[in-house]
């Protein structure tokens, strides 16, 4: 946990921007994986409850009365069984304290107490529930169906949360440093262990048990894939083989949560063809582009518009494209090639927030997501960068064999395709490098002390040490 000020602190800019009703903010409970004693491990509290209350302990919920200015934190205290098998924890009352929450009560007062709230006309505010346990209990608590919970939580509230968590204090700065020392180990050792003869699982498997040892968890399940034209490639046993890519997507969570996200795209045996060296070379120039403009003020739209222009640009050097490049662009030729958007937020979450709506926490009243063209609908993050907003930078190049005949079978942007040249690129997979930005007052930088190697001649260096 951070100081008790801090979430002390945390709730009253809450208070402030909801300014009226009782919010009402559940944590997680636990997650029987195949029989209720055996849980997913390790316990996964809710970000916005951590964010607020701090307590990483199942069972529990946390009520911030606006109107009447009292906070209290609901649960209830383990029983001797539970001690015998898990060991003592503090009680519900010692982690409220640890909060700077004044008050607690056992969970069978939660209802009486909502009862109250809405029988003296309170608003109550909830967040769209994601998990199948807290659907049922905002149903047993308000009496609203689960397929109209999403509907009915509260704007208000997921608009205060979204302005609060989008911008980045220090202290929460320093443990996404944390988590990116971590995915620095994560990702150099997949590139050391990575060679012909090994199989996918066995290299996925060291990458998330170096972020099981020194971090909470993964931040989301680790694509280690030679199939990198895959966008959510998971490990395969597939065996490792010489000449062709691997894609590294992982990323770790610090103790507190806070989570970093990387991808490297590399040769299993080490060195670059001259045909993945040029796509290659055209990711890293548009990876490096966006660092470069990436400040206060700019769109991130705009950031992916201009990463796209570029990748157009460079794929009409290779005669992949054709045409005019802002045409092409605004025709969505280019999704053939990079299918999502630029980046996303990055916090608490991998893809912040993202449980709270995408629309709020990606785009804002000035900038709406385009759901009518594809690959500009997977955007996750438009609206203006602000400082202290982190978000990820992520190009790629992905050659999907299956979206490249549908194109060619309807004619989808033929103007500006080379589709014969393109059916001799079936085999070669995906390319995607990304890395976390932190924008600062003029500019932005990488999360993250020690670079994962990402340039074609360190990467090969790199893959040579110790071999």
């Amino acid at each position: 946990m951070f100081s008790k000020k801090t979430y002390i602190q945390r709730r009253e800019e809450l208070k402030k921007l909801v300014g009226k009703g009782l919010i009402v903010l559940f944590g997680n409970n636990e997650s029987p994986n195949n029989c209720p004693d055996n849980a997913y491990y390790p316990f996964r509290q809710d970000a916005s409850f951590a964010y607020y209350f701090g307590v990483q302990r199942d069972g529990l919920v946390g009520i911030i009365d606006i109107d009447n200015n009292r906070e209290m934190l609901i649960g209830d205290d383990i029983d001797i069984e539970d001690i015998v098998w898990y060991g003592s924890v503090d009680s519900v009352s010692d982690m409220a304290a640890q909060s700077g929450v004044a008050l607690s009560a056992p969970m069978k007062e939660l209802q009486p107490m909502v009862d109250r709230a809405k029988g003296q006309g309170q608003e109550i505010h909830f967040l769209p529930p994601y998990r199948h346990d807290t659907m049922i209990q905002i149903m047993d608590l308000l009496g609203i169906h689960p397929s109209q919970q999403k509907a009915a939580a509260s704007v208000t509230l997921i608009k205060a949360i979204v302005k609060m968590r989008s911008t980045k204090t220090a202290e929460e700065i320093k443990e996404l440093e944390k988590a990116a020392v971590i995915g620095y180990k994560m990702h150099t050792a997949a590139m050391r262990t990575t060679r012909p003869g090994l199989t996918e699982k066995y290299v996925g498997g060291i990458v998330d048990g170096i972020s099981h040892s020194y971090g909470l968890q993964v931040s989301f399940p680790t694509i280690f894939t030679q199939h990198g034209e895959i966008m959510h490639g998971a490990p395969s046993m597939e065996v490792l083989e010489s000449g062709r890519l691997v894609l590294c997507d992982a990323g770790a969570e610090s103790i507190e949560g806070y989570c970093s996200d990387n991808t490297r795209t590399y040769p299993v045996n080490g060195h670059f063809t001259q045909r993945q060296l040029e796509i290659y070379s055209i990711v890293e120039e548009c990876h490096d582009l966006a660092l470069s403009i990436a400040k206060p003020s700019v769109k991130y739209f705009d950031v992916h518009m201009a990463v796209c222009r570029l990748m157009t640009e460079r794929l009409k050097e290779l005669g992949l494209m054709r045409g005019d490049t802002d045409e092409a662009v605004m025709a969505g030729a280019h999704a053939m090639f990079l299918p999502h958007g630029l980046g996303h937020m990055m916090g608490m979450d991998v893809h912040d927030m993202e449980a709270l709506g995408q629309i709020y926490v990606g785009f804002d009243e000035e900038t709406q997501p385009r759901l009518d063209q594809f690959g500009t609908n997977a955007l996750r993050m438009g609206r203006r960068l602000e400082e202290g907003f982190v978000v990820t930078d992520e190009p790629g190049i992905y050659f999907i064999p299956d979206l490249i005949d549908d194109w060619r079978r309807s004619g989808h942007c033929a103007e500006y395709l080379n589709f014969d040249l393109l059916d001799s690129y079936k085999d070669f997979g995906g390319i995607r490098i990304e890395d976390d930005l932190l924008i600062t007052a003029d500019g932005c930088r990488f999360i993250g002390k020690d670079r994962i190697p990402y340039h074609p001649k360190d990467v090969e260096a790199f893959m040579q040490q110790d071999k």
